[in-house]
């Protein structure tokens, strides 16, 4: 079965002693089998976004150095199975951009069927693309919105988004889940104390040991 990408994202409160880069590799290992290209973190303690990302299991990618090195209060993360664009480096997750109210990272579970027309738009003005996923193009017409406020900019680019997908996004200080409106592909959200959790499943909330509240509703920003 290729269940095409794993996705996760935790947001840790001031008040909680929770290393959310270990939360979002014990995370992205529970959905190891909707992926096993390529394997990446990335983590923003408030001030600035770090990104780790390589070819291979969630295993070969990180150990306990790797992640050691990847401190913050909030993380997101990614495994993937090509849908779109060749096994490269390049095309590995999370992805990481300017916008104009600072730095975001993006995960991308999915596939837009609109993605030929909107490369040609953003080519025009123009954008440079690196990889050849879609997930690229999301990035893309974010910064180019030239929105400083990052939920702005998300839902100005969710009206040009045509396929199926979920996303999860963060800043410098904000963790963001986005399902198109169709809702095809999963995105839980949970609760580890006081941290909030996005996972494509939640076998991966069963093994940090958050619990599910609820699925993110098609078409919501959470």
């Amino acid at each position: 079965m290729h269940e095409e990408c794993g996705i996760f994202g935790i947001f840790n409160s001031e008040n909680e002693s929770i290393d959310v880069a270990k939360m979002t590799y014990f995370g992205l290992y529970a959905l190891q089998h909707r992926g096993q290209e390529s394997a990446g973190i990335a983590v923003s303690d408030g001030e600035k976004i770090l990104v780790y990302r390589d070819l291979g299991l969630v295993s070969k990618v990180f150990n306990e150095e790797k992640l050691k090195t990847l401190k913050g209060n909030c993380a997101i993360g990614h495994v993937r199975y090509s849908t779109t664009g060749n096994n490269n480096w390049e095309n590995s997750q999370p992805l990481l951009k300017e916008y104009s109210g600072g730095t975001f990272s993006l995960a991308h579970n999915g596939n837009l069927v609109n993605q030929e027309e909107l490369i040609e738009k953003l080519k025009g003005k123009g954008s440079k693309f690196y990889s050849s996923s879609d997930s690229e193009i999301i990035c893309n017409l974010i910064t180019e919105t030239k929105e400083k406020n990052i939920k702005k900019a998300i839902k100005t680019v969710f009206t040009q988004l045509r396929g199926a997908f979920s996303l999860v996004i963060m800043t410098e200080d904000k963790l963001i889940g986005v399902k198109d409106s169709f809702g095809f592909h999963p995105l839980a959200l949970g609760k580890l104390g006081d941290s909030y959790v996005f996972a494509s499943e939640t076998c991966a909330l069963n093994l940090i040991g958050a619990e599910f509240i609820r699925e993110v509703e098609p078409g919501e920003m959470v």
